[in-house]
């Protein structure tokens, strides 16, 4: 369980340094924290090695973890082209992890607006949900312009950019959802039927770059949250990241925790894309 996380933290990311993930107490079991990794940089597929071990090999854009529990501690992983091998040149060096307990995380390796690659924690809002109600978050994490979120052709959330995120609970539940550029009406994503079920945590990251062509998105969700917690709420992953013009962003999620320091510094490749 340990190294699937381990792999999925390293391969997540076009950087090097030191990340400290903080987050809330109780969401994760004693010691350990709960974690989720997309690998949102197009264009590379990696190897991941953790204290010199091999990982993970073929990490490929587009691939979410489901989450797993990672003891607390710190680690040292370096990420490299696939086939590069342990010797091989580090896309990333990120020495002394430093991962706590009780947290719920997805970390998330995206463009910047500008298609600078950096590396997001996103701390999960497992807070419990009101009956009748369903929870949908969207985070911004796509070399895009700011971006005007829409349900059945209503403004939700306006003037979104990356790497933000925004959240709502709404009544469980379908939607017509699609995204528009900030201020207009131009979609560029959508509309797609959206289904928010009760007591479940919808979460969408749009990914990939405008300028290139290639937004696309991925899902995740966290289910168990209508009633009390009797354990870790539960939630999937691994799967690839659907098509964008098949789905919709719907911007919701509340709040992006970063406790400590985030350290980022290229290693031997530029930027996949950038906007001008």
């Amino acid at each position: 369980m340990k190294t699937q996380i381990l792999r999925a933290v390293a391969a997540g990311a076009l950087a090097t340094g030191t990340l400290t993930l903080g987050g809330t107490a109780a969401q994760a079991q004693a010691g350990t924290s709960d974690v989720s990794v997309l690998h949102a940089v197009p264009g590379v597929t990696v190897d991941v090695y953790a204290n010199g071990d091999e990982l993970l090999t073929d990490f490929e854009p587009g691939t979410l973890t489901d989450p797993t529990p990672l003891p607390e501690g710190e680690y040292d992983l370096k990420v490299t082209e696939a086939g590069a091998g342990p010797d091989g040149d580090a896309l990333i060096e990120a020495n002394g992890v430093a991962v706590p307990a009780g947290a719920n995380i997805t970390v998330v390796a995206h463009l910047q607006e500008n298609g600078d690659p950096t590396l997001t924690p996103f701390v999960n809002d497992t807070a419990p949900i009101a009956a009748g109600q369903a929870r949908i978050t969207v985070r911004h994490t796509a070399a895009a312009p700011a971006v005007d979120v829409r349900a059945n052709e209503e403004p939700v959330f306006t003037g979104l950019t990356n790497p933000n995120e925004d959240a709502a609970d709404l009544p469980a539940g379908t939607i017509s959802a699609d995204v528009v550029l900030a201020g207009t009406s131009d979609v560029a994503i959508g509309p797609a039927d959206l289904d928010l079920a009760e007591g479940v945590s919808t979460i969408v990251y749009a990914w990939g770059s405008a300028e290139d062509g290639n937004l696309d998105l991925a899902v995740q969700t966290i289910d168990g949250l209508h009633s009390a917690p009797g354990g870790v709420p539960g939630g999937t992953g691994g799967q690839a990241a659907t098509t964008a013009g098949d789905d919709v962003w719907l911007w919701a999620g509340a709040g992006m925790l970063l406790a400590g320091a985030l350290a980022l510094v290229m290693v031997g490749r530029p930027a996949t894309s950038r906007l001008d």
